[in-house]
């Protein structure tokens, strides 16, 4: 399969839901994208910007309000459902009860496209289920029920089953919502070696920004406007798109860290000076409780200095030392008690 080819496209496409009989409400609209082989796409944007709603016309589980969806070059609403689920793969957020089912058997369930009426599975689809569990690393957990499994553990075998379907477009909805960090880490690094080892074109939405902005070949971008801006993580930070679309989130995107975090009401500027990773941490604790931190020469009311012996807070006339960063952190937060402290010298 060609790294080039376009599994899944749109044409002028507007996504939304019915408000009455007959209207209906428009969450995002003029959408021109499109999905290739062997890469990892992450869908990302404020909250009620209507990512779910656009993963949800994509996969087929509702109409578009206008335009259309094509798989390759056949229109989405046009395929049979099992010519569809042939051609893509839904992961949705919300939990299935699978009953006793084991991880081996709720994987088998993603060759019901290519089985009988019996659902009985030829060595074929055996393979195939086999193929998948192993690719997600999942083999241990196969004769486990799944109702034992934790969030994790069941997260690879939904992705299991999802692949188990050779589909070439698979779409995630929220993957990574009822995990820890590290198995978030784990997840979105195991999506994006399977599109490129299996060239398949996989979307996710996701609130990782963070991982998504180091994880995804390309960033789908939904602003809370409707409007959709596509490209990859590093033009979407240098042209201003990721800064813009969550400036009113609460949230700012820094584009020389390449992080996101939270906006507070400022304390003012900061010096800091100091090498390492405690300049690092201190300049990340002095943002959290709102200051902006600046270069050592530039002109501010207060300096911080790290240095192997602790850290100093300078201020006009006066200089105060601290064994630890949050024993300074709580002398900062209150800027009257500058003019007195027992660790002043």
């Amino acid at each position: 399969m060609n790294t080039n080819t376009l599994q899944l496209t749109t044409h002028d496409l507007a996504v939304g839901y019915t408000a009455s009989r007959a209207a209906h409400k428009i969450v995002a609209s003029g959408i021109n994208v499109a999905l290739r082989a062997g890469e990892l796409v992450a869908l990302i944007g404020p909250n009620g910007a209507g990512k779910s709603t656009l993963m949800r016309t994509l996969a087929g589980l509702q109409k578009p309000i206008q335009g259309d969806v094509r798989l390759g070059d056949e229109l989405l609403q046009r395929l049979s459902p099992d010519a569809l689920a042939r051609r893509l793969a839904v992961v949705l957020t919300e939990r299935v009860d699978v009953g006793n089912l084991s991880a081996y058997a709720l994987v088998a369930l993603g060759r019901h496209p290519y089985t009988n009426w019996q659902g009985k599975l030829t060595p074929a689809d055996e393979a195939a289920v086999r193929h998948a569990i192993t690719a997600v690393d999942a083999v241990a957990l196969a004769n486990r029920p799944v109702v034992e499994l934790s969030d994790g553990e069941r997260q690879k075998i939904m992705v299991a089953r999802a692949l188990a379907q050779e589909a070439p477009v698979l779409l995630l909805d929220e993957p990574t919502a009822f995990l820890d960090l590290p198995r978030r880490v784990e997840l979105m690094r195991l999506l994006a070696a399977l599109a490129y080892t299996t060239q398949r074109a996989i979307l996710i939405s996701t609130h990782d920004l963070d991982l998504a902005l180091r994880i995804a070949d390309r960033l789908w971008l939904l602003s809370a406007s409707g409007h959709l801006t596509t490209g990859i993580p590093e033009e979407l930070a240098l042209n201003g798109a990721l800064r813009q679309t969550f400036a009113r989130e609460g949230v700012e995107f820094d584009p020389a860290s390449g992080s996101f975090r939270l906006q507070r009401e400022p304390c003012g500027p900061i010096g800091l000076s100091g090498d390492g990773l405690a300049a690092q941490w201190t300049a990340r604790a002095l943002e959290r409780i709102g200051y902006k931190v600046v270069a050592e020469r530039c002109e501010a009311p207060l300096h911080v200095r790290v240095n192997g012996a602790g850290w100093e807070l300078i201020a006009p006339g006066r200089q105060w030392r601290y064994d630890s960063l949050a024993e300074m952190i709580e002398h900062v937060k209150q800027p009257q008690s500058f003019s007195s402290s027992p660790r002043s010298t």
